[in-house]
């Protein structure tokens, strides 16, 4: 059995560095555009990392140490912030204490680049591709995802205090997800959340 199982893995691996060949061989000959091979090749290391996740060879429940629940997809410079993108294997309880109905899908580091001479940078926080399982108001019928792009914002306890008895006395995980562009019901692919997300600095970024 375990022969069989290893062949199996063998002939699936053979597959996707195949598919993987074909990808370089499109963008070295022009036949595809950067982002469509990025989303190519962001879906193919998923579903390799899915297959050796369903043979018990790797672990993708974050709250182990050494899981891979997700993986870096790219990074990217908008002005003066750097977007590095994540993806995450699997939809993945937004808290890993208690399931709230929220789950993650890709996460965005954001830094912000103060000077660009000493490339100094300043976290500008992390965003989130998320979807919530909304219940259908029709009893026993099944209810719909609603996906959007938040951050995760520190509420309590009180990121400013000196305080140190209240980080200890907190049970609860400390942050909430602050909704900032809502997306509908229909997964966006990786591509299209980084642009939403891109879109969202650059309004912020007008704004200020």
């Amino acid at each position: 059995g375990m022969e069989r199982s290893l062949q199996s893995m063998q002939l699936q691996l053979q597959f996707f560095m195949s598919k993987a060949d074909d990808l370089h061989d499109c963008l070295v000959n022009g036949d595809a555009l950067l982002l469509d091979f990025s989303q190519q090749l962001c879906d193919r290391l998923e579903q390799l990392v899915l297959t050796y996740a369903s043979h018990s060879l790797l672990c993708l429940d974050e709250t182990e140490p050494n899981s891979v629940s997700h993986f870096c997809i790219g990074q990217s410079q908008l002005g003066r912030l750097r977007l590095t993108a994540f993806r995450y294997c699997k939809p993945t309880p937004f808290l890993a204490r208690v399931d709230v109905g929220l789950y993650k899908r890709m996460r965005w580091n954001v830094e912000r680049l103060r000077d660009e001479q000493q490339h100094q940078e300043q976290a500008d926080g992390d965003y989130f591709l998320c979807y919530e399982d909304i219940p259908n108001a029709h009893a026993g019928a099944t209810g719909r995802q609603m996906w959007s792009i938040g951050q995760w914002v520190q509420v309590n306890p009180d990121p400013e205090t000196e305080d140190i008895y209240n980080w200890y006395t907190y049970l609860q995980d400390p942050h909430y997800y602050h909704k900032l562009l809502f997306l509908g019901s229909e997964e966006p692919s990786s591509c299209s959340a980084t642009d939403y997300l891109q879109q969202l600095l650059l309004s912020h970024q007008t704004a200020e």
